[in-house]
């Protein structure tokens, strides 16, 4: 993954250091979790104190992860995790490749003196690391992370817990293998994670099958009421305000998956989820084939992304939002026909 150098100056900082800090972005997925607290829980096997500091909450499906005592949520528990970024001489950014992804905590990220790594697989990374390993064709950060602890530590230092963290992120964040993993490495990497006793059938049923009674009905809503199907585009969306997410008790999280699921309907290859916040809509875009939707997210919408699976945010009303994305689509009518 890294060149000798890099593993070398890594593996120096890391015996280096008395505590390390690990940082992911906002709105935090199954990836940016289930990576950080690998790493975290793989440092601190090696004597080196480290710990999580996620910038505001994370889903419920998460919080049974191994290593979560070892997060601290900036957005509520903010002295202890500006202590967190201000005592450590090392940093580790995961998942993100701009710091504005921290929503807030860069402020601190910038006034520490400690080294920087940052570790994405997201296109055009803002270079404010020391060291930036950017790989934007892997589906997850979770296999950079393993072939970080393959390669930079003599030791093998994996075991149940952290390969569970590990598999998490993988699983996560190609969908279960239905998207960025068609590559023969993500397997190996995950028939090697198999070899340390995960349960994988109990991590899906706990990732995918925790939700509440009300996020189940929202989704069932969703499909019946807010999916926009527009077959002559190829193109599916479905939006939902904040009147809506509150009738459902919407708890963080429970829109986690919503874009993907038009692609159930028979020749859909590009979807849209608009999801209102208090000042902002944000959007969710993915698409099947070599459709790109982070050039969509990045001339529109103020975001980016892989070519399958951007986002962004929108801060026009949500009734805007939404006739401006169905403006765009007659511009992208032959390249959606063809992909």
């Amino acid at each position: 993954m890294v060149d000798k150098q890099i593993r070398e100056t890594i593996n120096e900082w890391v015996g280096a250091a008395n505590r390390v800090a690990v940082l992911t972005h906002t709105n935090p997925d199954g990836d940016a979790i289930g990576s950080s607290l690998a790493l975290a829980l793989a440092l601190n096997k090696m004597g080196v104190e480290t710990n999580v500091v996620i910038p505001d909450g994370l889903p419920d499906f998460l919080r049974w992860l191994p290593g979560i005592e070892r997060s601290t949520t900036f957005k509520y528990k903010q002295e202890k995790a500006i202590k967190i970024i201000e005592g450590a001489d090392l940093i580790f950014c995961l998942d993100f490749n701009d710091p504005e992804r921290l929503n807030g905590m860069q402020t601190y990220l910038f006034q520490s003196e400690a080294k920087k790594v940052l570790i994405d697989h997201h296109e055009d990374p803002v270079d404010f690391a020391d060291i930036t390993i950017s790989e934007t064709w892997r589906g997850s950060v979770g296999e950079m992370i393993y072939l970080l602890l393959e390669e930079i530590f003599q030791e093998n230092i994996l075991d149940k817990d952290i390969a569970t963290c590990l598999y998490v992120a993988i699983m996560t964040d190609t969908g279960n293998f239905n998207y960025a993993s068609s590559y023969p490495e993500i397997f190996h990497i995950v028939g090697d994670l198999m070899h340390y006793d995960i349960e994988k059938d109990r991590i899906y049923s706990n990732v995918y099958d925790a939700f509440s009674e009300d996020r189940i009905r929202l989704q069932g809503y969703c499909m019946l009421e807010k999916m926009v199907v527009l077959p002559q585009y190829h193109t599916a969306y479905i939006s939902l305000t904040d009147k809506e997410l509150r009738k459902f008790n919407h708890r963080k999280g429970d829109t986690e998956g919503f874009v993907n699921l038009p692609f159930s309907v028979k020749g859909i290859k590009f979807t849209a989820l608009f999801v209102e916040k208090k000042d902002r809509i944000k959007v969710s875009l993915r698409s099947r084939g070599n459709f790109p939707v982070n050039r969509i997210a990045t001339e529109h919408y103020h975001g980016g992304g892989h070519v399958n699976a951007a986002g962004g945010d929108s801060f026009r009303s949500m009734e805007e939002t939404l006739s401006l994305f169905e403006s765009l689509l007659p511009h992208y009518a032959d390249l959606l026909s063809n992909t």
